[in-house]
């Protein structure tokens, strides 16, 4: 009996036991359910905790065509702040630009290019460190009207320490800022390279000082997209560098008829010349050579001496004007070399006809002498010439040049 009432508590007590077992199995089962609930909740939340609250805009909007080359990309960004903007053409040029302090707006630093397709990737990050991204392309517009800038001096070439880099446009600009921004100058050595406009259509570039022997200078002309003027846009973009020689200025008495070579600063030669007679003198000031030509006709009739002469051979000529002053072999001048002013403006010095004399002191300057050499005139019974009469814009002050 007592071994029955112990079996039969045991049989009792597992029953209830699994009683209780089944009741907390399915309690436990819907308690559970509900834990599920509240987990799948917490993990919602969780989900929606990783996503970035920060939102990045981007124009022009994903797929524009015939877009603005200047003003038109604008990445912004809220709720957030910008980390990353890059913006490339289709060749994988990437474009400069810069984020704000804020971090709320990118700009680029340059103009874009005409008829071409660019593609932006922005990236953003909210307060707690989350990340947004947004992608885009676009295409500028291509352009009806266009302009480019002829130059001087050529790309690869050597030159004396008074050439500037000169550009002459083919339309007249009305947003020089723009232009002139679009153009790079490097040097090496460093030294500052400034512009100045003479009207709207030229754009000359030189340093304080004449350039110094030796230094490599590289311009880029990004010029491509740049509105110069109101729906007139540029369409070039190149690479110039240039290389200055050794130094040489050359200085004209027109009192003394003589002019002394300085090659490196010290004086080489001294040359016995002719100047500008009485009525028809010589320019004053500092003159850059532009143009070399071994011979050459000078026609009194295009430069307003009417028929007065008409030398259809004249040897060793170097152009340092645009309104005809040269530098050139004279074998017509009898002894005025040395002594007199003989000439309707040019600087002569004692040549052959045909040029055939090497030492001849015309023969000797012309080949010692390249483009960008400077001559300079002083007492001479006439004004300084105009810095934008010829590459001469060493006869302005810098203050004045940078102004």
């Amino acid at each position: 009996m007592g071994a029955g009432r112990r079996a039969g508590r045991k049989l009792a007590a597992l029953a209830l036991g699994v009683v209780l077992a089944v009741t907390a199995c399915g309690g436990g089962g819907s308690d559970q359910a509900a834990g599920a609930g509240d987990a799948k909740g917490k993990d919602s939340t969780a989900a929606r905790s990783k996503q970035s609250e920060a939102v990045v805009s981007i124009a022009p909007e994903d797929g524009a065509k015939d877009v603005k080359t200047s003003g038109a990309l604008k990445v912004g960004a809220t709720k957030g702040k910008l980390t990353e903007v890059v913006v490339r053409d289709a060749d994988g040029g990437k474009i400069d630009g810069e984020i704000s302090a804020d971090g709320s707006t990118w700009t680029p630093s340059t103009h874009l290019a005409g008829s071409t397709k660019y593609t932006v990737h922005a990236v953003a990050k909210d307060s707690e460190g989350r990340t947004a991204a947004e992608d885009a392309d676009f295409t500028t517009l291509t352009p009806k009207n266009t302009f480019i800038g002829n130059f001087t001096p050529e790309d690869g070439s050597k030159v004396g320490v008074g050439m500037p880099f000169s550009l002459r446009f083919t339309r007249g600009i009305t947003n020089p800022e723009d232009v002139e921004k679009a153009i790079r100058i490097t040097t090496e050595p460093a030294v500052e390279v400034a512009g100045h406009w003479f009207g709207n259509d030229r754009l000359d570039f030189r340093p304080e000082h004449y350039w110094k022997a030796g230094t490599k200078v590289t311009v880029d002309l990004n010029l491509d997209g740049v509105e110069g003027r109101p729906g007139v846009y540029g369409k070039q973009s190149k690479k110039v560098s240039f290389t200055i020689g050794r130094s040489q200025v050359s200085v004209v008495d027109a009192k003394k008829h003589t002019m002394k070579v300085k090659r490196d600063g010290k004086v080489i030669k001294t040359i016995p010349i002719t100047a500008g007679a009485p009525g028809t003198e010589t320019w004053n000031g500092q003159m850059v050579i532009t143009e070399r030509l071994k011979v050459t006709r000078m026609n009194g009739e295009t430069v307003g001496f009417g028929g007065e002469y008409d030398i259809k051979d004249v040897p060793h000529a170097m152009r340092l004007s645009t309104s005809g002053t040269f530098i050139h072999g004279n074998y017509w001048g009898g002894n005025a070399f040395g002594n007199y002013n003989a000439s309707h403006g040019c600087i002569g010095l004692r040549d052959t006809r045909g040029g055939w004399d090497k030492k001849a002191p015309g023969a000797w300057f012309y080949e010692n002498s390249m483009i960008g050499d400077v001559v300079v005139v002083k007492n001479s019974n006439d004004a300084t010439i105009a810095p934008d009469n010829g590459l001469n814009g060493w006869n302005m002050s810098w203050e004045k040049w940078k102004a």
